[in-house]
């Protein structure tokens, strides 16, 4: 469930395929590109131009790492590796992100931010439980 999240946090909202998403995530998901992650930021926040430029920086590292990562956890899973720490691993990687974004927004900001990232986090706990009772 904390691999979902971390990786529900990557699109702010649904975005068309063929519209700036990249690579291929876990169980076919697509990310979205650092830019349009701040675009569809901006719509909600109205960043300035420096914070733009400071948030493409945060999620263009975000999704080098993201990618080491899934590289790494194909390596773990192939020899048995510690599903657990991989979990507590993203979950401390999706925490930074947060930190380091709400270092970059005014107060008011902070809020429809927080507000944004619990509903998502509300939709996939729904989401999860819909698979769950199909199961």
């Amino acid at each position: 469930m904390i691999y979902g999240l971390l990786f529900g946090m990557v699109a702010f909202a649904q975005a068309q395929p063929g519209q700036g998403r990249q690579g291929g995530g876990p169980g076919g998901r697509m990310m979205m590109s650092p830019e349009n992650r701040v675009k569809q930021l901006d719509e909600k926040l109205k960043l300035s131009d420096d914070q733009k430029t400071k948030l493409t920086t945060i999620f263009t590292e975000q999704a080098d790492a993201q990618k080491k990562m899934r590289e790494e956890r194909s390596e773990a899973q192939a020899g048995g590796g510690d599903r657990q720490a991989m979990m507590e691993k993203m979950q401390k990687m999706r925490a930074e992100l947060e930190t380091k974004v709400n270092g970059v927004l005014n107060d008011e900001q902070k809020k429809t931010y927080k507000a944004m990232l619990d509903e998502q986090k509300a939709e996939m706990e729904k989401r999860a439980k819909e698979r769950q009772e199909r199961n």
